[in-house]
């Protein structure tokens, strides 16, 4: 299949260079781009050739696919449940744990659906997901259905607390924590073997644990070595918060990163999940393990994880760490949309320091795209558009109010635009989002199912009551 998009108003190359084309065409061959460049230019070196398909470019624009660098697609069916007066730790160990307690393979597959069509609506092309809290097929299936690219898992973890909080059950701490680091792996690495490369290479799957306090030391170190191995990445939460960070300090002496790295457990094949609290000596520690970091602005504010008190976000990108965009899930963030973290990155750095230099719009779209895609190790075939990469794009469009008037693109892009002039998106040369539709999918019944599951899972868990506890200790003494 040759498709041919020409005279588009604009071309996000986001190459080395930053190129951006005006009056651009590509050109896409099956499930790559064949040529990209002026129109004119692409229209001498085409003379001749016959295409499938002839797009009109005009009053549109061209940017590579979003790459989200941090999800939990199996918290999807959790919109709006939880409360916006949580820390970190009472939101994971008193609301996030019990949700997981009570979430079906069915509600996962669902919800990761549901997850995925707002995803392909709002550009994303591809996802570094957590994981399943029981295996990684129930997203792929889900992935089948739509055509996005992604890398998934199978959540692990193996220090349970000494006794189960409210709202947590023995069936989820058996299926969630594993009785050992050496089991945990050894069920990460067949889970790798099972499903790395399906779906004719769009599905990749990594060997991710939850991290920090549910994870021990050896579970940590042991999920990068295993990567390692396999070749394969690894992602996992660490130094989220400056409350995990001070837990870490009075147990062990110092903070999150620093204690990996003093038993080896940072690497270049590793996503750090959040990197809130994080020390001037730790972002030069980052820079020289090459280890990656996922920054997710919409959680931070509503979890007031401190990213603007004191976050190194800017520091890290300074020192040559790869920092890439991630939406955290709609129960942390509230959307899926990496448009709103371009937006959000792009500005509150520059409030915080009072530097309207600080994290441009150039660095915010970088980091939703190509910072995206080396975070999942998959640089070398998305998040830029050129020769031979794969045709992950998104087309919008600039007869939309949102680009009217407009002079220059990247401002309207992250400042003025918002997922809602997304015309179409791409994925392998695939519009999997095009009409307002997502492929696949029957999206009106998708949403009557995930309002059913949705409110059944949120009674069974009990998070619908007004009791549900807004503070933790959990895991604040012992190992």
């Amino acid at each position: 299949m040759r498709t041919l998009i020409e005279h588009l108003d604009f071309a996000f190359l986001v190459d080395a260079a930053d190129t951006v084309l005006r009056d651009a065409s590509m050109v896409v061959e099956d499930d790559r781009i064949a040529d990209i460049g002026p129109a004119a230019a692409i229209a001498k070196r085409h003379a001749g050739r016959s295409f499938d398909r002839t797009i009109d470019g005009r009053l549109h624009g061209l940017v590579p696919g979003f790459v989200d660098s941090h999800v939990h697609l199996s918290e999807t069916l959790s919109r709006a449940v939880f409360p916006d007066n949580l820390n970190t730790r009472a939101w994971v160990f008193h609301w996030a744990k019990p949700f997981y307690a009570h979430i079906t393979e069915e509600d996962e597959y669902w919800g990761a659906l549901l997850g995925i069509t707002e995803m392909l609506r709002g550009g994303t092309t591809c996802f570094i997901d957590m994981g399943s809290q029981y295996d990684p097929g129930i997203t792929v299936r889900a992935m089948e259905k739509t055509g996005i690219r992604g890398i998934t898992g199978r959540h692990a973890a193996d220090n349970p607390p000494a006794e189960l909080p409210r709202g947590w059950t023995p069936e989820m701490a058996k299926h969630h924590f594993f009785p050992d680091a050496a089991t945990a792996l050894a069920e990460l690495e067949r889970c790798v073997g099972q499903y790395d490369g399906a779906l004719d290479g769009r599905v990749r799957c990594w060997v991710n644990i939850e991290g920090k306090e549910p994870c021990t030391l050896e579970l940590h170190v042991g999920a990068v070595k295993l990567a390692e191995r396999l070749g394969v990445g690894t992602t996992y939460h660490l130094a989220t918060s400056i409350e995990e960070a001070k837990v870490c300090e009075g147990k062990h002496g110092c903070w999150p990163i620093t204690r990996i790295d003093r038993a080896g457990g940072l690497g270049k094949n590793l996503v750090i999940a959040h990197g809130a609290a994080v020390s001037d000596d730790e972002v030069q520690l980052l820079a020289r393990r090459g280890t990656k970091v996922a920054f997710c602005p919409c959680s931070s504010f509503k979890l007031g994880k401190g990213a603007t008190a004191i976050g190194k976000y800017p520091e890290m990108v300074k020192a040559g760490v790869t920092v890439g965009l991630g939406t955290d899930g709609v129960s942390a963030a509230g959307n899926m949309n990496l448009m709103r973290q371009m937006l959000l990155v792009a500005g509150m750095f520059k409030d915080a320091r009072l530097d309207p230099d600080v994290f441009t719009a150039r660095q915010a779209l970088r980091a939703a795209t190509i910072d995206g895609a080396k975070a999942a190790l998959w640089d070398h075939e998305i998040g830029s558009l050129e020769v031979g990469k794969k045709a992950d794009f998104i087309l919008f469009d600039l007869d939309h109010v949102e680009w009217t008037p407009y002079h220059d693109p990247l401002q309207a892009l992250v400042y003025s635009a918002s997922s809602a002039s997304i015309e179409q998106t791409w994925v392998n040369g695939v519009p999997c989002y095009s009409e307002g539709r997502v492929r696949g999918v029957d999206e009106k019944a998708l949403h009557r199912k995930a309002r059913e599951l949705a409110a059944a899972a949120v009674e069974r868990a009990g998070l619908h009551r007004e009791d549900v506890a807004t503070t933790t200790t959990l895991y604040d003494s012992g190992n």
